[in-house]
């Protein structure tokens, strides 16, 4: 059971790390895409769609990565919620290669596992 609760909190924690990563990717996208859309020699249209692509993307990939974070943190504190959150985006996950196909291997692998589920059962 020791071995299981290890697995919970790595990937608790690696999913939190991965929803920070996401919000960083979705800051670069707005910064990036708002950085170019300033050159002056764009003309009248360009820079307003590019404002509002990057604005656009960039709040989608926020919004993807809420759930990673409180997954994991839910995760953490043994919430069962958060082991059938975390399998549906892990399931998810795996056409984002090659980091999201591996966490999300690793945590379907983890947290389907009968153990697993039995500790998610004792600790709610």
């Amino acid at each position: 059971m020791e071995n299981m609760e290890k697995h919970a909190q790595l990937i608790g924690i690696l999913w939190i790390v991965y929803g920070a990563f996401s919000l960083l990717g979705g800051a670069v996208v707005v910064v990036a895409l708002l950085g170019v859309s300033f050159i002056p020699e764009m003309g009248d249209v360009a820079p307003q769609v590019l404002r509002i692509v990057g604005l656009s993307v960039g709040a989608f990939i926020f919004v993807l990565a809420i759930p990673k974070i409180i997954g994991g943190l839910g995760l953490l504190k043994r919430r069962e919620w958060a082991r059938i959150l975390l399998l549906i985006l892990s399931f998810l996950s795996l056409l984002n290669i090659p980091l999201g196909t591996a966490l999300g291997i690793y945590s379907l692998v983890y947290l389907m596992k009968p153990e697993m589920i039995n500790l998610f059962k004792l600790k709610t």
